[in-house]
């Protein structure tokens, strides 16, 4: 039998090297898909290197000790309050130029005749519940009437009375007319032990001299004792 010839396949020189080129560049290619991964390897790892850094640096701020100080104010007024005595003892309010309190004479000023002195003691304190010492201004608050040629002395003894004897500090000069009382006439009050304990009273005594009156005549005067606490 005759057998049966194949062609034969020739390859040349610049099909080999064409073959040639090719294998080389798959070889690159696989080259650089290395070196890339270990980039993106290395890139990778140095993202998880610094997310463990944070990671730690938050946890040092939530180990943190926290505390926390406050301090508060609380504001109250005080208590003041003036009153008066005719008697030396039993001490009220008399707060308002209407309704003053009595003073007690010796000797009745309704019956007055030229020459007569007439004495009438008075007490103020600060009040159990005052929380303030005071500084007392004396002053005129009204007057009504004839009061005319008639003057007063005005004393600060160290006990309750009041009598021609009676001597102490003179708030106002013997011969001042009465319905009338010179400047910055003062005189202090110290507070006692609130609640309980009524401050150390200031005893007064009104010396009161008439003069060359009218008969029938007649007046009143008002006088003001204004504290203001210290």
């Amino acid at each position: 039998m005759t057998g049966i010839n194949h062609p034969a396949t020739v390859h040349t020189a610049a099909e080999l090297t064409g073959s040639g080129n090719i294998v080389d560049e798959k070889i690159e290619q696989v080259d650089d898909s290395k070196a890339l991964r270990r980039r993106r390897s290395r890139q990778i790892r140095a993202i998880l290197a610094g997310g463990l850094v944070l990671g730690v640096g938050a946890a040092i701020t939530l180990a943190a000790w926290n505390d926390s100080e406050f301090a508060q104010g609380t504001f109250s007024a005080g208590t003041f309050n003036l009153v008066g005595s005719t008697d030396g003892t039993t001490f009220a309010e008399h707060a308002t130029v209407g309704s003053p309190a009595t003073l007690a004479f010796t000797v009745s000023p309704t019956l007055l005749s030229p020459g007569d002195v007439v004495y009438a003691p008075f007490a103020v304190e600060l009040d159990a519940s005052t929380t303030n010492d005071a500084i007392v201004t004396i002053s005129n608050a009204a007057t009504s009437g004839d009061i005319s040629d008639l003057t007063y002395e005005l004393i600060q003894p160290s006990a309750f009375g009041c009598a021609s004897t009676t001597t102490g500090t003179e708030l106002v000069a013997a011969g001042t007319d009465l319905g009338t009382v010179p400047a910055s006439t003062t005189f202090a009050l110290s507070q006692g032990t609130p609640p309980t304990v009524a401050g150390a009273p200031a005893y007064l005594c009104f010396k009161v001299t008439a003069g060359a009156i009218t008969q029938g005549q007649s007046g009143t005067a008002t006088i003001e004792f204004a504290a203001v606490s210290q």
